[in-house]
């Protein structure tokens, strides 16, 4: 199988600091979902492994997928618009959509002024050097 150089294009998720560990993976898990499901195969690129044994380990991502974090809602926001103004592929995760059912979110998401929105984190894809251009401040998650 001849593959793209991997790294041409990324994922990058940017979540905040101040959640727990517990909030962070869930609030990942959705934002990968629903990136995933964006995105259909549109540029995107995954192999299936194989183990000695010829089990298949399926739909691993080729391209790197790289997890950051931001001091606050605002720096979320900030690489929010920045993809936007860039054409970068994003899903994004507030504090609206924590409580609830998926219907009680949105509603509240929709009674909410984007400047109240509280971010707790974003995924994007796209091409690795413009993903760098504004995200290569932040740090690693760990």
């Amino acid at each position: 199988m001849n593959l793209p150089d991997e790294n041409q294009q990324r994922y990058v998720a940017v979540l905040s600091k101040k959640l727990d560990l517990g909030r962070s993976l869930n609030v990942l898990g959705h934002l990968s979902a629903g990136l995933a499901d964006m995105l259909h195969r549109e540029g995107t690129e995954y192999v299936d492994y194989r183990d000695l044994d010829g089990h298949i380990l399926p739909n691993i991502s080729h391209y790197p997928f790289i997890v950051l974090k931001a001091d606050n809602s605002n720096k979320i926001r900030k690489v929010k618009q920045d993809a936007s103004e860039r054409g970068i592929r994003y899903t994004v995760f507030t504090h609206t959509m924590a409580q609830g059912g998926s219907a009680e979110q949105q509603t509240l998401t929709q009674q909410t002024p984007e400047s109240e929105l509280d971010y707790w984190g974003i995924c994007l894809f796209g091409d690795t050097e413009t993903i760098q251009q504004f995200t290569s401040k932040l740090s690693l998650y760990k």
